[in-house]
């Protein structure tokens, strides 16, 4: 039976990143190093790539390098329950919203800006976008 391997640059491709990105995360420790040819090529399999799509894909959810570490060591070690990384989807779940809330804030303020200007009819000196940039987060 034949197992289908990869280089790193078709590993990379199959998971949409650079090869220095693949290359990184074997350097911290979350791509395990995969063995290599007689001419020293690294040989990527199906397991490498899975591995390298769950990274990409928790890292586009916002979870840090740490987090996916501690995913990673759920899933290679034994032992552990679903409930755990529910946990930890829903604290992440959490840190998104927030950041939502934080964005929905700026775009508020952002409006608020845009609403105050008359637009052709004020110079620069006479802008309220201008002014308002001025003053500081903790001014009224």
């Amino acid at each position: 039976m034949t197992h289908t391997t990869y280089s790193v640059g078709q590993l990379a491709n199959k998971a949409g990143c650079g090869v220095e990105t693949v290359h990184y995360y074997e350097k911290i420790g979350i791509m395990p190093e995969p063995p290599r040819t007689e001419g020293g090529h690294r040989m990527y399999g199906l397991p490498h790539v899975k591995r390298l799509n769950f990274i990409r894909r928790t890292r586009a959810l916002g979870f840090s390098i740490e987090q996916i570490r501690e995913l990673l060591k759920f899933i290679d070690e034994p032992g552990h329950f679903c409930g755990e990384i529910k946990g930890m989807a829903m604290l992440q779940a959490r840190e998104v919203q927030k950041k939502i809330d934080d964005l929905q804030r700026l775009q508020a303020a952002l409006n608020d800006m845009a609403a105050q200007c008359k637009g052709q009819d004020y110079t620069l000196d006479d802008c309220p976008i201008i002014e308002a940039l001025y003053v500081a987060d903790n001014e009224p």
